[in-house]
């Protein structure tokens, strides 16, 4: 007899917000921050404007037992904000590494949460890697700083196709090792 691995993934909390696992409630929210043209433009994988059912599809991808990619909701609701402010995600890597990926809510722009929220899922190391990565667009400084100011490293240039822009972006590339 086989024994079948589950995956649970794991609640990190801090202060200020909660990042939980996803769940289908969240579905209304995600497609209300993720199609906003702001956030759309500032990923590689979320289009704009979005189609029917991709939320829907990424949410129950993100529920899967099976998955390669772990997605937090950021939820605010224990001190007052919403339940949804954004998503962080980590995409498991071969050699004991993910990739980060996360946005956040205009109304959350420039509140440090972007970077309390990297922070607090590096601390956490629920994958318990032994490195993280991160990209973002080259033409959105505030993401860099995020990184830079939750320790990852400067690695090179590089380019990533955006689904949003319907265009190769330029990028900057990080590392973190724990």
């Amino acid at each position: 007899m086989e024994m079948e691995r589950i995956l649970v993934q794991a609640v990190v909390e801090t202060e200020r917000f909660d990042l939980r696992p996803i769940r289908r409630s969240d579905t209304g929210l995600i497609e209300l921050y993720g199609g906003d043209a702001r956030v759309a433009r500032m990923t590689t994988s979320i289009p704009h404007p979005l189609p029917p059912g991709m939320v829907e599809a990424l949410v129950s991808r993100a529920m899967e037992d099976e998955r390669d990619e772990d997605v937090w909701v950021i939820d605010g609701s224990k001190s007052g904000a919403a339940d949804l402010m954004g998503l962080i995600s980590l995409k498991r890597l071969d050699r004991e590494q993910s990739e980060v990926s996360y946005w956040v809510a205009p109304p959350y722009w420039n509140t440090g949460l972007a970077s309390d929220a990297v922070q607090a899922l590096v601390e956490a190391n629920p994958l318990l890697n032994k490195t993280m990565f991160a990209s973002v667009f080259q033409d959105n400084p505030a993401s860099a700083r995020v990184l830079t100011h939750c320790g990852f490293e400067y690695l090179g240039d590089a380019e990533s196709f955006s689904v949003a822009r319907d265009a190769t972006v330029a990028t900057w590339t990080y590392s973190k090792k724990l």
